[in-house]
């Protein structure tokens, strides 16, 4: 028995042997000339160093579990050798037994390739980048926080878009020739910037102003109002609206408009303020840098909500942009203040009111602002004298479609008067109307309709009509006196 593991032993290391000698002769590069290299300084005789553990290919591994099974000795006995622990030579018993000759292969070190996130919150990423693909990686990071509560780094979401074959677009940009300020109040209510905002009712083809007031602090809109005139009594009645809700602030900071500061003398937003003790802050003129933040609300407000939005009238959009501001103090995460929501800084010392309030904002407040009240579906399908046809809604419209035949909009109309003696048909009460909910931020509108009369047509000025009733107020006048006189000649 000894002999033949010694036998065993001795042929192993002789197959070990040769193979050494094939690698090495492979990587020995061959000697140009015969002379040996010139002495070199700087060199010196010394022991060679311990080298580390030796790289055994897979054949070799195989090769030595081949040797050690039909050897029969201990693991320790063997591993002495072909000089390796028998720790290793358990790992590689085990990989063996359980995956067979693959088991012996070099395995991969290190992380896995890809995204370790767990399946939904990848899903949910892909899904709030294809609902709103101008979003970045850290604003998916803060709505994932925030809302589902699905812990995701930038870092992390930028690798989920990218195994989901996202390439990051370099757009080129104009460099601003100076370096951006910033500056920001430290406690909530002690500066409002207040800026005006205007754009054009698409149905009614009627430009609008909306004039607003943030919290400098906490980006908070605190009052709104929108009306179809830019006049001071609009700023005034918003400043009312946000001071009587969240008290007055330490001072005001606007821009050099008509509506805040006159050339000459007061304004009345001035004196306003004067009157109750708030400093007013006029920034410097042809420079928007200094209402930033709320320039840069006028930007978020365009782009998510008024660019798209087709409002019904003044009133409707009216209550779909506090719907939108709602949505922007109470739920949208804002990369300004560390992914927090306006409202978690306004009401940092005041969590109660910030809770009484959130609940009154509407959970779909965004999609409300955009697209208004969901109205229901409208379909009829059926068959007239064997032609098939089908009935249905497209916005305001109805498309009538028949087999083989172009698509038609009709016009439906109530039936004709029934014929006497006919059965009249059973009326049914028509579904209650959905209403928007009312906005939590004060709205200051005015409630008068003042510039929303229809305009004149072209050439014709209030002067024309003026002086045309005066015209008539003459002639009356002279009508009246000939008629006296012939009356008095008469007698």
């Amino acid at each position: 028995m000894g002999d033949e593991r010694e036998a065993l032993s001795e042929e192993m290391l002789a197959a070990l042997g040769r193979e050494a000698e094939e690698q090495g002769a492979q990587e020995e590069e061959p000697r140009l000339t015969g002379r040996r290299a010139g002495r070199r300084r700087g060199k010196r005789l010394v022991l060679p160093k311990e080298e580390g553990a030796r790289n055994w290919s897979p054949e070799q591994r195989l090769l030595i579990l081949d040797t050690w099974r039909r050897s029969g000795l201990p693991a320790g006995d063997f591993a002495d050798l072909v000089d390796v622990s028998k720790h290793t030579l358990y790992a590689w018993k085990k990989a063996f037994d359980e995956r067979g000759p693959a088991g012996l292969m070099d395995q991969p070190r290190g992380a896995k390739s890809g995204s370790r996130l767990p399946e939904l919150t990848r899903r949910a990423i892909l899904m709030l980048k294809e609902t709103n693909p101008n979003w970045g990686c850290q604003r998916i990071s803060d709505a994932l926080a925030r809302g589902p509560a699905l812990p995701a780094s930038a870092a992390a979401v930028s690798k989920v878009l990218h195994d989901a074959g996202y390439e990051l677009e370099e757009v080129a940009t104009q460099p601003h020739p100076d370096k951006p300020r910033f500056f920001e109040r430290a406690t909530p209510n002690q500066l409002w910037q207040s800026d005006l905002f205007t754009f054009v009712l698409k149905r009614q083809n009627r430009r609008v102003y909306l004039v607003a007031f943030m919290d400098d602090h906490s980006r908070y809109l605190v009052s709104y109002g929108l009306h179809a005139s830019q006049s001071a009594a609009l700023v005034l009645e918003v400043l009312r609206a946000g001071i009587a809700s969240y008290g007055a602030p330490q001072e005001v900071l606007t821009d050099n408009g008509t509506q805040y500061v006159t050339w000459r003398g007061k304004s009345a937003f001035s004196k306003e303020l004067e009157a109750r003790g708030i400093a007013h802050v006029v920034a410097r003129p042809r420079h928007p840098q200094t209402l930033g933040k709320i320039e840069r609300f006028w930007g978020t407000l365009w782009r998510e909500c008024a660019q798209a939005a087709i409002f019904i009238d003044l009133e409707d959009a009216r209550k779909r942009i506090g719907l939108f501001i709602d949505h922007y103090n109470f739920q949208r995460p804002h990369q300004g203040i560390d992914g927090l929501a306006p409202a978690d800084r306004f009401f940092g010392a005041a969590a109660e009111m910030r809770q009484t309030l959130a609940a009154r904002v509407a959970a779909n407040a965004l999609e409300l602002a955009r697209h208004g009240v969901p109205k229901p579906p409208f379909y009829m399908a059926g068959q007239v004298a064997g032609q098939a046809f089908s009935l249905h809604a497209e916005g305001e419209r109805v498309i009538l479609t028949r087999a083989g035949q172009a698509r038609q909009e009709v016009e439906l109309v109530p039936p004709d008067q029934p014929v006497a003696g006919q059965a009249l048909p059973i009326a049914e009460s028509p579904p209650a109307a959905i209403e928007l909910p009312q906005p939590v931020c004060p709205d200051g509108s005015p409630l008068s309709q003042e510039g929303m009369e229809e305009p004149l047509p072209p050439g014709v000025a209030v002067v024309d009509e003026l002086t045309a009733r005066d015209s008539r107020d003459i002639v009356t006048a002279e009508i009246v006196e000939m008629c006296d006189e012939e009356v008095r000649h008469d007698q």
